[in-house]
């Protein structure tokens, strides 16, 4: 993923409100959505390249999310995939933070990444380029390819956005897919500079990243209420366009 916005225990009827873009080359591989023929307990995309995921949750009311760091001066080329973070947290039944402590080596065989991790009770995030293990507090919160909550243009646009729906009782689900659907690019004068030169900061500015070979490929939106209820919509774009997808959905009853 490379831009998530989510609400933490900042509404009503939903502990959780989660909208997330995943960005990435479009020429890599990958399944939609759907519970997974050999780990049934899972629902989250695949990524067949290197297997693993972005984004999942399970029928325990765990779920969990990622986003790379970007820092293209210190890559491993021989790196696990950090989808694999994602994966092996969704076929444990361990509490979020006891899963970040016992990271081998704190993450620090992977390239850089974001993680967060929830269950029924909290949510927590970590860093391999911090090494701080952190309970979210209730609020709203960004998240892109630098460390959480810090301003980028899309991420305090992207917060706002979600403040503006919160205000509402019910959440308007097409609002947040509107909301990761922007198109428009950050000010030179804003950008960060993460390593890749300017013209190339300012394409990945967008919420929607659009370029010849690498973009946004899907967006997941996730909700959790308080009775632990889980829904769970992917759209999945065609022709690099945000006015055409295809769409999953999904429902997980907290009972289970």
């Amino acid at each position: 993923m490379c831009l998530i916005i989510f609400a933490y225990k900042n509404h009503p009827k939903y502990k959780v409100v989660m909208a997330a873009n995943r960005d990435e080359f479009y020429e890599r591989p990958t399944l939609a959505a759907d519970f997974w023929a050999d780990k049934p307990d899972i629902l989250a995309g695949r990524d067949l390249k290197a297997g693993g995921t972005w984004l999942g949750v399970n029928t325990f009311g765990q779920y969990a999310v990622i986003t790379n760091y970007r820092d293209p001066h210190n890559q491993k080329e021989a790196a696990p995939s950090r989808g694999h973070l994602v994966q092996k947290y969704l076929e444990k039944a361990i509490s979020p933070k006891s899963y970040l402590e016992q990271l081998s080596n704190g993450g620090s065989d992977y390239n850089g990444f974001n993680l967060l991790v929830g269950d029924k009770g909290s949510l927590y995030y970590y860093s391999n380029r911090k090494e701080d293990i952190y309970e979210i507090p209730e609020g709203v919160h960004g998240l892109s390819n630098n460390l959480l909550n810090i301003n980028w243009p899309k991420v305090s646009q992207g917060t706002m956005n979600m403040q503006n729906i919160l205000a509402k009782d019910e959440i308007n689900v097409d609002s947040l897919f509107t909301m990761m659907a922007d198109t428009k690019l950050a000010d030179e004068k804003i950008l960060p500079d993460t390593g890749v030169g300017v013209e190339l900061e300012r394409i990945l500015s967008a919420s929607f990243v659009i370029s010849p070979n690498y973009g946004t490929h899907l967006t997941t939106v996730l909700l959790i209420d308080y009775d632990h209820n889980i829904q769970f919509w992917e759209r999945t774009f065609i022709d690099r366009n945000p006015n055409k997808w295809d769409e999953v959905f999904y429902e997980i009853p907290g009972s289970l």
